[in-house]
């Protein structure tokens, strides 16, 4: 009788689970929320031009002009009244693939990898840049005609196209699609009721009796051809039955007597991306002969994007790029990072979870640290969105945290930057003054009729850095220093008497000693928050170095056991590559269109340039077992710097500068990089900024930097041999026009494997 009742059971479970979910349910899933409490779409208030700004969920940023108190109207909150600061940024997103690829050696082995791969951000990737999006670019389906001949990364034709039928919801056309939109993306569905159908008994069994409401089905099939799981719902709607045929006692219905009076049926309903994808029976009631009719009733309305995850496969197996996916994202935005599990085509007997760890990140929890340990892993089949706040600038990296020996060997590591807020600051402000001026004192940020005032980033209890050494309970400290000597009979920086000791161990970027007067000028950019223009740069240049053991690699891919005790590189990469590779390939006067932008005569070493039918990209394309070729290796390693491609303090054309964001993430070698010719400024270690807690830079030159694997390092090199000092850092003696190179001094590092003069070294072109 148990086995009877758990079988019965068993069966309606089945029932459930075979026929109430819809035709596209699956474990795919794409996402980017345009707005957040954190970055509203518009607020009526007008109290900050970060809420009231109109452009939230679009490309482009707003001005950093201070921190400023929000609240946001408690139907946001649940009815909670909530006050919070605010700090501009916007919202960015990405999505990637966790699967496999090739790539090929600068000697032209090909290597298998366990990568992660772009899915969104593609033509960006493509072209060697931050694959990172604004939610307008995000929430579009991927479509572009002008590369592989508009299909996916393995020939299968991509239907998506603006102004054709959605291939998933032919009754609706697809407005946009974009390059650098999100794979599988899929519109939202306008409303339409979901339709249920209710049966009374299991699959083949014959009705005997009146009885209750067994199951409901809304996934369409052969024998319920009409169901439809419906769209477009908020909130699970509500399910009503239609009454029991049994009206009284001892009456037949179609051959079978009612026992008594029937009851009616209830039911509640789940949702997923808006459709209803399960009716559990609260209660099945009595009295049913014939199966009774199902209604929804909505609640509330909601536009739910979908996912296509044919979409997905078509465009993420084999997809892998070495380094993986490019992360650039700016100091207060919120990050949203799906990944995706698509498995691996080459080693289908691993059923691989895959992770995101960022590498150093002071993320507030554990959940999304990518630690399979502590939070969780992203299964074959399935997505993950990651979330994050962007804190301290700085470079990181990042990789997956399953097995990390294997997997970071495997290729399974890429690069992460956050930007500072200093860039958002408007021309013509004091970068001290809205770094340092003491909380609650008004800075003018801008200048003429567009200046605004507001407050610095002292005023913002995150950035805040206690008062400097030199305060007393009546001489006041410096803004912005952390008081590093208070607690002794004299300080030490000042003579006066201190009282306690209060420094601020939080205090990460402290402000300069003192104000150099130095203002923000159009188009800078920097490393750190350094209210001195001490970390001013032009172009940004990733450096990562890693090594591949090709042995390791093979065993990988042919399903015998990895010898890690045996784990050992023979070919050294920068950004995925071994030099010569690394500098790009030669440019070919056959496309000249296509010629990179970078203005280099025909025949000088440059990213490769495509063909004259297909235009270039920084890619290394590697055709993988499909036959297809991929751009597994988007990022050259060659620098470009002008000696009148920026401008200095007084407005003066000046060499450009090129902040060098190098990482470590060999499991197996600390590696040296040196610049004979032209030295490094070490400005950063491990995303903080070289600056004692008094504000005295601690920043240096040096002709070679060593780190360890795990480690990261911010250098500036600067097509400007000697500078004057702040404010304008005006170039006095420039570097000489010519060929340049960057190399590891450990010469068994130069090589390709067997083949010499390869490995860590890459070309610095200064130009006229």
């Amino acid at each position: 009788m148990l086995s009877r009742q758990l079988l019965g059971r068993a069966a309606a479970a089945l029932v459930l689970v075979r026929l109430a979910l819809p035709a596209h349910a699956q474990n795919f899933m794409v996402q980017c929320p345009p707005n957040t409490l954190w970055h509203p779409a518009g607020d009526s208030s007008g109290l900050t031009g970060y809420a009231a700004w109109p452009n939230s969920s679009k490309s482009g940023e707003p001005v950093y002009t201070g921190p400023v108190q929000y609240s946001p109207s408690t139907v946001l909150t649940n009815g909670v009244p909530l006050t919070y600061v605010l700090n501009g940024g916007a919202v960015k997103c990405q999505q990637i693939s966790g699967g496999d690829g090739y790539m090929t050696e600068a000697d032209g082995n090909q290597t298998f990898m366990f990568s992660f791969g772009p899915l969104s951000g593609l033509q960006k990737i493509r072209d060697g840049i931050a694959g990172t999006d604004y939610p307008d670019e995000f929430n579009q389906p991927y479509c572009d005609p002008t590369w592989n001949g508009g299909a996916y990364n393995n020939s299968q034709p991509n239907p998506y196209a603006a102004g054709q039928p959605n291939p998933m919801y032919p009754g609706q056309t697809v407005s946009t699609c974009g390059a650098n939109a999100a794979v599988g993306y899929q519109p939202p569905a306008s409303y339409h009721p979901a339709v249920g159908a209710s049966v009374l008994v299991g699959n083949g069994a014959a009705l005997t009796a009146p009885v209750g409401v067994y199951a409901v089905i809304i996934s369409p099939n052969a024998d319920f051809p009409n169901v439809s799981p419906g769209a477009g719902y908020g909130a699970p709607p509500l399910v009503t039955f239609g009454p029991p045929d049994c009206k009284t006692a001892g009456q037949v219905i179609a051959g079978l007597t009612c026992a008594a009076p029937g009851t009616q049926a209830t039911g509640t309903a789940t949702i997923g991306l808006g459709s209803v994808i399960e009716v559990a029976i609260s209660n099945p009631g009595t009295g049913y002969v014939n199966a009774p009719a199902v209604t929804f009733t909505p609640t509330t309305f909601a536009a739910i994007p979908g996912t296509d995850p044919a979409a997905i496969m078509n465009t993420g197996v084999m997809n892998g790029n070495i380094p993986a996916p490019e992360m650039a994202f700016d100091e207060d935005d919120e990050f949203f990072l799906t990944l995706t599990n698509v498995g691996m085509i080459m080693r289908p007997d691993l059923f691989e979870q895959h992770t995101v760890h960022f590498h150093g990140y002071p993320n507030a929890s554990s959940f999304y640290d990518g630690v399979p340990d502590a939070s969780l892993a992203i299964n074959i089949g399935a997505s993950f969105t990651y979330y994050y706040m962007a804190p301290d600038a700085g470079t990181y990296f990042w990789h997956c945290h399953i097995t990390p020996p294997e997997h970071l060997q495997m290729g399974m590591v890429g690069q992460l930057f956050v930007r500072p807020r200093q860039n958002r600051v408007p021309v013509g402000t004091d970068l001290y003054k809205a770094l340092a001026a003491p909380p609650g004192t008004p800075v003018v940020y801008g200048t003429g009729a567009t200046a605004v005032t507001g407050l610095s980033q002292q005023s913002d209890p995150r950035t805040a850095c206690n008062l400097g050494t030199n305060g007393t309970t009546t001489a006041p400290g410096t803004p912005g220093e952390s008081d590093l000597y208070r607690g002794s009979p004299v300080s030490a920086k000042s003579g006066f008497t201190t009282v306690g000791p209060t420094s601020d161990i939080l205090c990460s970027v402290p402000s300069p000693a003192a104000d150099l007067g130095t203002v923000q000028l159009a188009g800078a950019k920097y490393v750190y928050n350094d209210g001195d223009g001490s970390t001013r740069y032009d172009v940004d240049v990733p450096i990562q170095m890693h090594g591949f053991d090709p042995n390791f690699h093979f065993v990988g891919m042919t399903f015998n056991p990895e010898g890690f005790e045996d784990m050992k590189d023979k070919y050294f990469l920068l950004n995925g590559r071994s030099y010569p590779d690394t500098v790009g390939v030669r440019t070919s006067s056959v496309n000249p269109v296509a010629a990179w932008s970078g203005g280099l005569p025909d025949g000088t070493s440059n990213p490769d340039v495509g063909t004259a039918a297909i235009p270039g990209s920084n890619s290394i394309l590697t055709q993988g077992s499909d036959a297809q070729s991929r751009p597994e290796q988007p990022i050259s390693t060659l620098l470009v710097l002008s000696q009148s491609g920026s401008i200095d303090g007084a407005g003066n054309a000046t060499p450009q500068r090129a902040a060098l964001r190098i990482v470590n993430l060999s499991v197996t070698e600390y590696h040296t990089l040196a610049s004979l010719s032209i030295p490094l400024h070490v400005v950063g270690y491990m995303a903080k900024m070289l600056r004692d807690q008094a504000g005295n830079n601690l920043d240096y030159y040096t002709n070679s930097i060593t780190i360890g694997g795990g480690e990261s390092l911010d250098a500036i090199l600067d097509a400007c041999a000697v500078r004057g000092p702040a404010p304008n850092y005006a170039c006095t003696t420039p570097v000489p026009v010519g060929t340049y190179f960057i190399y590891t001094p450990n010469l068994d590092h130069l090589s390709n494997d067997a083949e010499n003069f390869g490995g860590l070294m890459t070309e610095v072109v200064i130009t006229p």
